[in-house]
């Protein structure tokens, strides 16, 4: 096996197969696209249990990713695809950069969620960039882009009924995408406390990355008391 690509969370290998991939999960833990760091032992067991498990619920529910199967509880095969360098974002209530951005009250629910999209680009800070920008630097054209707000929504539909379930709710999320051999797209990357914001129903408590950022909780405990909710189904 050899190291196809580093990433703040994760090692991508590849394997004796050439459309298979390796990935294992790191310890590592960011925000502010890098400005803050540390190395917190367990976090990526964590992710990577609750991404698999994620993807297992949503395979069910009909929905394709590049997932395979988890191999331990640090590593999964997963398809091997060209990540789309869009971050796609659906909020169903106001949190995060988008307070400041349009003058939001944290917590305000949306009518409809709101999906939004950034590109992938650490050195331009990943910015919110529009459906035409994404033509222009031939991302993708208008039926991809369809196919991605499609995807994203049906993925939101999906992950809300598990969280209520959960009694949590699901406040906004961020999720990737690939194009596989044959241009096929396929959700990618992860679902896990690290790319949702989670919150209690009834105290508002975080079961997501916010308890790092803000220095509110223990990421550890925060995201083993998710895992928990989540294996319970």
């Amino acid at each position: 096996m050899t190291l196809v690509y580093e990433g703040k969370a994760k090692y991508v290998f590849s394997t004796d197969e050439n459309e298979v991939y390796r990935i294992q999960y790191k310890d590592e833990v960011t925000a502010g696209n890098g400005a803050k760091k540390d190395i917190i032992k367990g976090k990526g067991r964590l992710n990577n249990l609750i991404t698999s498990k994620f993807f297992e619920k949503l395979a069910e529910s009909g929905v394709n990713s590049h997932f395979i199967s988890r191999l331990s509880e640090t590593e999964q095969l997963v398809r091997k695809v060209d990540i789309i360098p869009l971050e796609v974002v659906v909020r169903n209530q106001a949190a995060g950069s988008i307070l400041n951005r349009l003058g939001l009250t944290k917590g305000q629910p949306f009518e409809t969620p709101l999906v939004e999209f950034y590109y992938k680009s650490d050195e331009l800070n990943d910015p919110l960039i529009t459906e035409d920008h994404i033509k222009l630097l031939h991302i993708a054209d208008d039926l991809e882009i369809q196919i991605l707000k499609e995807q994203a929504l049906t993925i939101n539909n999906i992950l809300i009924e598990l969280m209520n379930k959960m009694n949590l709710l699901l406040v906004d999320f961020k999720i990737e995408f690939g194009r596989d051999h044959n241009g096929i797209i396929l959700l990618a990357d992860e679902i896990s406390p690290d790319t949702c914001r989670i919150w209690d129903k009834t105290t508002h408590e975080n079961f997501d990355k916010d308890v790092y950022r803000e220095n509110t909780g223990s990421l550890i405990q925060t995201y083993t008391a998710f895992y928990n909710k989540l294996e319970a189904l």
